[in-house]
């Protein structure tokens, strides 16, 4: 049997397995290579010959590595570029100019790089050029440029009221869309008619190209209908700013042009390539784990819906395998993958990884045998905390209970999952990992 500290161990070495699994630029140099002039794009194949110049735009967590992997594979033959990324993720580039901006909160300096980006796009990029864009999570807020009539502030409230009220990603990047002058297809309209190839780096489940970085280079199949039906759906018409409500109302009626659709020639020269994805770090995670020993299962890499169900699903597997051997033998480990929601009711910090095993203590003291739970979010950052994630086991519950009170019910009913686990010491604090697939939830039986 394995012991408390032998699971936190090895909870940690699969988390770092998973992680050097998803490196961006190991990625981009896996998809993007160079023989002579001929550039291979997975399997097709560009003469750069026929391109009057190379320009690279990039946004978003993984954005810089992403960037230096093309600078190292296409070297002098870029023209130049622009990439954004959050404060404290830049690198060192070459060719490129490299900025900074706010994330998960959009601030001026995203204003600025959206502004920058655009102009770009618009003023510098000819018709005979190739384009790479690289797009990470994240991108989304740091490229912020919100349409006329609608302030940073507007977008900002809209966003927060979705998130609290349970709002998922697509729902969210479906107002993003709509109230933005750069998102939803609209940067590849600045573009045309350069070549684009767009190389992603997905954070989303299901990997689509339309909700990554809320798909400035990609047809939006939503409506400004879909707005105000999400918006009324979570009570939220009498909530958000009046000008967001005006906007999507207004859009509705069809007088605000639609985001580019499915089949609009805009992007008739546009290739989209999905590099990274969060089954990468499942698979990586699943063979370290075999290695130290588990029989190990992934159940899923597409995890999606509330955070607490979720971790009362993953809780219920554990206690079958603690008590019945099934569907594993021990000592067992399970892994999934995905985007959790958490529907945000009290006043605490914390995001949705912290809240995962927050949700999972209790059935963890229950256990008749070592358990674990560890969640963390491969970005290195969990809601707007320092925190990727956070760890526990069968003691956590005991140990809250000798700082005083209920401790353990009160961050509960608080969302304070961040508190709770800063006073026991069982934060996740990676720092920015430059990456981002997803979270990884990881769950070990001894």
């Amino acid at each position: 049997m394995k012991t408390a500290a032998a699971l936190r161990r090895d909870a940690a070495r699969i988390w770092r397995a998973a992680l050097l699994a998803v490196d961006p630029e190991t990625f981009v140099r896996d998809t993007v290579r160079l023989r002579g002039e001929a550039l291979r794009i997975g399997r097709e194949r560009l003469d750069l010959r026929a391109f009057g110049g190379i320009w690279i735009l990039g946004a978003g967590k993984g954005a810089a590595p992403m960037a230096r992997a093309v600078e190292r594979i296409l070297g002098g033959r870029i023209a130049g570029g622009l990439v954004v990324t959050p404060y404290g993720h830049a690198l060192p580039l070459g060719r490129l100019e490299i900025l900074e901006a706010g994330h998960p909160l959009p601030d001026a300096a995203s204003r600025r790089a959206a502004a920058r980006m655009a102009a770009c796009a618009r003023e510098r990029v000819g018709a005979e050029d190739l384009v790479f864009c690289l797009l990470s999570g994240g991108a989304s807020a740091l490229l912020a440029s919100p349409a006329g009539g609608i302030t940073l502030r507007d977008k900002l409230e809209c966003t927060r009221l979705l998130m609290n009220a349970g709002a998922d990603i697509h729902e969210l990047n479906a107002l993003r869309k709509h109230l933005s002058e750069i998102k939803g297809g609209r940067l590849a309209r600045m573009l045309q008619p350069a070549r684009v190839v767009t190389l992603a780096l997905s954070d989303v489940v299901g990997d689509d190209p339309g909700t990554i970085a809320s798909g400035p280079l990609s047809p939006d199949p939503t409506t400004f209908g879909d707005c105000v039906g999400i918006l009324r759906r979570y009570r939220l018409m009498g909530k958000v700013p009046p000008p967001v409500v005006r906007r999507l109302e207004r859009g509705a009626a069809g007088a605000v042009a639609e985001t580019p659709k499915p089949g609009d020639p805009v992007f008739a020269r546009c290739r989209w390539v999905l590099v990274g994805r969060n089954g990468a770090a499942c698979a990586a995670a699943a063979r370290r784990a075999r290695g130290l020993g588990y029989r190990t299962a992934v159940i899923t890499s597409r995890l999606e819906g509330d955070t607490g169900e979720a971790a009362r699903f993953h809780m219920s597997i554990a206690e079958e395998i603690a008590r019945e051997r099934r569907p594993l033998g021990r000592p067992g480990c399970i892994l999934s993958g995905g985007e959790t929601t958490v529907r945000v009711t009290g006043g605490g910090k914390g995001g949705r990884n912290q809240e995962f095993v927050l949700r999972s203590v209790a059935a963890l003291a229950r256990m008749p045998v070592p358990a674990l739970v560890a969640s963390v979010g491969t970005d290195g950052t969990d809601g707007p905390t320092d925190a990727a994630g956070a760890v526990a086991d069968n003691d956590t519950l005991a140990r809250s209970r000798r700082l005083g009170g209920d401790f353990l019910a009160a961050a509960l009913r608080d969302n304070d999952s961040h508190a709770f686990f800063r006073r026991l010491d069982d934060l996740v604090l990676t720092g920015p990992t430059r990456t981002n697939v997803g979270d990884l939830h990881i769950v070990l039986v001894g």
